[in-house]
């Protein structure tokens, strides 16, 4: 598996449909999935390469992404498509991610036990040989990319902080808010 961006033979299948379009107007495809239960969605996460997509972007991705499913017509049944952002606490779908979002928190889950375990959350310390580091309780360990079967960051308040100051920087927040105030309050 070289990435987490679609799971399901049929996600696989749409993320090859609709990769060149999203790609063709300048964006990434995060994750794709088709959700199904009371009624039937296309979930659709993508971002800029240089992050700080606005709702303005995913109605051009979603308008896009509509014409090129009505005419392939991979899913049968009726479905809603919805185009989002990945959000602050992203999911990590490409090796690349996990280089970017180095030293943040995030709990991955693997297919397989590993020593006892499927789930892992601690602070996110980079790629080495296609490795996965995370530091948890019991030290830095090493994960294979291919054994993971989900991976997000956790939302923090560092993390906040520093998505408030990229928007800020790319200009998607004003100056004219207020700065993020990251200090502990006493209580009365």
């Amino acid at each position: 598996m070289s990435d987490l961006i679609a799971s399901s033979a049929i996600d696989r299948r749409l993320a090859e449909i609709v990769t060149p379009v999203i790609e063709g107007l300048g964006y990434e495809l995060v994750r794709i999935r088709l959700m199904s239960g009371k009624r039937v969605s296309l979930q659709i996460m993508a971002d800029k390469p240089e992050g700080g997509i606005v709702v303005d972007d995913c109605a051009k991705i979603s308008t896009a992404v509509s014409a090129v499913l009505d005419v392939e017509d991979p899913i049968e049944d009726e479905y809603a498509l919805e185009v989002s952002s990945p959000g602050i606490d992203r999911p990590l779908t490409r090796l690349k991610d996990f280089e970017m979002f180095n030293g943040y928190q995030v709990k991955l889950m693997t297919h397989d036990l590993i020593e006892g375990r499927k789930r892992f959350s601690g602070e996110l310390r980079g790629v080495e040989g296609g490795e996965i580091l995370i530091e948890i309780s019991e030290g830095t360990i090493g994960l294979q990319f291919d054994w993971l079967s989900e991976a997000k960051l956790l939302l923090t308040d560092e993390l906040i902080a520093e998505s408030l100051k990229a928007r800020k920087k790319a200009g998607v927040i004003k100056e004219e808010f207020d700065e993020v105030d990251t200090s502990e309050t006493e209580e009365d």
